[in-house]
């Protein structure tokens, strides 16, 4: 499956707006939002168990890294409840699943294949510092290497923000929203900007609360 394979072309999905495809694990359903494979897959998906779903046993050989949206996500290594950051290297195995049901952002294959650093970040009890850049924009710093950075960002209401990176940049709307190019971006909104293109957006009433990656697109590639 190729979806939104070609990283010099910007990509927008609305999360929300996407019908539920099942898996191959009943009770495990996907919103696909890029996609370069089968089920082995350099991908970035939404991810819905069921109560009481899970899937089998697996190693991510290309690494995981994950941010719970909804309910409780669980494997033999402990419980994530909505707000949960975590990075699975690769190498790293588990069997993930969810008691309760739990909705997840997901990107697989995305790793530096040497990278063995796990991380797991509660963003409930992480608080924001001002971007000195950026008038009306506070950030959480969840991780960073020489090849990307990821953070959360909080967005003040009725603010003009410049998207955008060097190295491409990636915004997925937790909360909130935001207007570009006469278009909403709301809950699960997702948008890719290739390489070195930049873009102004106008944040909504409540403004918005957006994981961002940035940096990473010049390593971009199938598994």
């Amino acid at each position: 499956m190729h979806l939104h394979d070609d990283f010099k072309q910007r990509a927008v999905m609305h999360g929300e707006k996407l019908d539920w495809i099942a898996s191959p694990m009943k009770g495990v359903d996907r919103r696909m939002l890029e996609r370069i494979g089968g089920e082995v897959a350099r991908a970035t998906t939404i991810v819905r168990y069921a109560p009481g779903s899970a899937f089998s046993p697996h190693t991510h050989t290309g690494g995981e890294e994950f941010i719970v949206l909804e309910g409780v996500f669980q494997d033999e290594h402990g419980d994530y409840p909505v707000g949960s950051y975590v990075r699975n290297p690769p190498t790293s195995s588990h069997t993930p699943g969810s008691e309760e049901g739990c909705v997840i952002l997901v990107k697989l294959w995305q790793y530096d294949p040497e990278d063995r650093s796990h991380v797991v970040i509660d963003l409930n009890k992480m608080e924001a510092i001002d971007d000195p850049h950026q008038s009306g924009v506070s950030i959480t710093p969840l991780f960073k290497d020489n090849r990307e950075t990821v953070r959360l960002e909080h967005w003040k209401a009725g603010e003009i923000i410049e998207l955008g990176s060097k190295g491409g940049a990636e915004y997925f709307v937790l909360d909130g929203s935001f207007t570009f190019d006469a278009e909403t971006f709301q809950r699960h909104s997702w948008l890719r900007l290739p390489e070195g293109d930049k873009v102004s957006v106008t944040t909504g009433e409540e403004g918005a609360r957006v994981w961002v990656k940035t940096d990473h697109l010049p390593f971009a590639k199938a598994p």
